[in-house]
């Protein structure tokens, strides 16, 4: 028998291409971010997450009338039925709430109508749906969490401004708008990321956009992929007074324990999300709430060890992670809710990838080389 030759193996599939898109572009190497052509800092400064959204489905900013229409049909599908909110309220006190958020997506398909319809138009619909109802869904599960009835949502206000209403019952702060809007916008695509990746090897075999997406929420929910700034404010709060990083950290890496909120696949210097998450630390860094202060603290001081240490030596910098933390618990968003925020950022970015990808649709069915042995002698289980 012909020996195969050992493949080379791309541990990751990094640095493997599966395909072109005209949706994002990484830039590693040069620390930036584009959506669909648009610097993020450009998007961030002038745009907002409903605009965001529009340009990331569509390939475009806006018209007027356009984005008056998009806007409205967001608003309009805000509502959940009663059936898949029992359903989510009644898993909210068992389960993380990623969990809860995860199945509540998948069960929205039940009363789609349009669920076996595969044309771009009615999947492009479809992404609308699962964009507005994943923020509502988000919303009354963590209310349901603390014994809270669901808040209905408010035409009046936009997306994120409604999340924060539905969540806490009353109108963000302009402080609290300003910081939502732009988590929302730089958590709502970042190219071939492991859920986004999920989601197209699901999307490739033709399921449905439902089932689709809620594969990509499960690879979302890991430490190392959505759960990461929830474990980096984890760390924070062990660290417990400012005057204790340098030590914590020093022995974490003695130890060669991961710095959660640290280095990334794509970046090898500074991730321009956090960059723009800095600032606002900066802008926070005396608030008149002392925990807001004492995280505030321990994430700069941590942030100037780590980079003094592995920065320029072995480009490991802050990523978006590190910071989202202390500025959600200033938002007054609890820890278990962040990875589900992120998964309502992120659902465009999952569906605009689906949606390009089925424009030229091929099923993901990579290989392996097999090291086991072949041939065995099968011995009757009274003789083993």
């Amino acid at each position: 028998m012909m020996e195969e030759t050992q493949p080379k193996i791309s541990s990751g599939l990094e640095g493997i291409y599966i395909q072109e898109s005209k949706i994002c572009k990484v830039d590693g190497i040069n620390g930036r971010l584009y959506y669909r052509g648009y610097s993020i800092e450009t998007l961030n400064d002038n745009s907002d997450y409903e605009e965001v959204c529009y340009l990331l489905l569509y390939g475009r900013l806006p018209k007027k009338d356009e984005f008056e229409k998009f806007k409205s049909d967001l608003r309009n599908e805000r509502t959940v039925s009663t059936e898949v909110m029992y359903l989510a309220r009644s898993l909210s006190k068992k389960m993380h709430p990623t969990d809860v958020l995860k199945t509540a997506v998948s069960a929205l398909a039940s009363e789609d109508e349009e669920l076996a319809d595969n044309s771009p138009e009615a999947n492009a619909r479809k992404a609308v749906r699962l964009i507005s109802k994943i923020a509502t869904l988000a919303a009354a599960i963590e209310r349901a969490r603390n014994g809270k009835e669901p808040v209905a949502p408010d035409p009046s206000l936009s997306h994120t401004d409604n999340f924060m209403y539905m969540l806490t019952g009353s109108k963000p702060s302009s402080g609290q708008s300003k910081l939502i809007n732009t988590m929302f916008i730089l958590h709502a695509e970042h190219s071939s990321n492991a859920s986004t990746f999920t989601t197209l090897v699901a999307g490739s075999t033709l399921a449905d956009i439902y089932s689709s997406v809620t594969a990509g929420m499960a690879a979302l929910k890991g430490p190392l992929h959505g759960g990461a700034d929830e474990a980096a404010l984890k760390m924070m709060m062990n660290i417990g007074d400012p005057g204790n990083t340098e030590q914590y950290i020093e022995d974490a890496l003695a130890g060669k324990q991961k710095i959660m909120g640290f280095g990334h696949r794509v970046y090898k210097t500074y991730d321009p999300r956090a960059r723009i998450l800095r600032s606002y630390l900066e802008e926070l860094r005396n608030d008149k709430d002392p925990e807001t202060r004492r995280l505030i603290e321990i994430a700069i001081r941590a942030e100037k060890l780590m980079i003094d240490k592995l920065g320029n030596s072995k480009g490991i910098w802050p990523n978006v992670d590190f910071f989202s933390g202390p500025l959600y618990v200033w938002a007054g968003i609890p820890p278990e809710l962040f990875t589900s925020i992120f998964a309502a950022s992120r659902m465009v970015g999952w569906c605009a990838h689906l949606l390009e990808y089925w424009t030229n649709n091929r099923i993901f069915r990579p290989l392996e080389f097999y090291t086991g042995e072949l041939d065995l002698k099968y011995v009757d289980i009274d003789k083993r």
